[in-house]
């Protein structure tokens, strides 16, 4: 069985149609296994219920922004040590060390196209 047959991706945006880009993309990859949720406190919810290996979250978010729910993820025993590219349209170098300093495993500016978001995604998971 490949890498793709069994990661577990959680996907995390407000925005359907960013969901639905980095659903399609990641299922066009081979990748079964992706979930979506629009806010950080449903996706932390989800991943209580449901283990995942990979959390791709958008930064900016009503409620708690990326790298809060980054911080929520790291902070919990049951999430602390799961997967996590933020991915962003500003890549402010403030948003960058924050997200390293809470455990960010890779970032990902907007707008992306597929190639980078295997490559980003490949950089924390191994080759798909």
């Amino acid at each position: 069985m490949s890498n793709k047959d069994s990661l577990r991706v959680l996907v995390v945006d407000d925005m359907s149609t960013s969901r639905g880009i980095l659903q399609n993309t990641l299922e066009s990859f081979g990748i079964r296994n992706v979930f979506t949720e629009a806010d950080a406190n449903a996706g932390l919810n989800f991943m209580l219920r449901t283990p995942v290996h990979l959390v791709i979250s958008d930064y900016n978010m009503p409620g708690k922004n990326g790298l809060e729910f980054l911080k929520a993820i790291r902070t919990n025993k049951q999430t602390a040590r799961v997967g996590f590219i933020l991915v962003s349209g500003s890549s402010s170098p403030d948003i960058i060390r924050v997200g390293r300093s809470y455990g960010m495993n890779n970032f990902l500016p907007k707008p992306f196209n597929a190639d980078s978001l295997r490559k980003t995604v490949e950089a924390v998971v191994g080759k798909l």
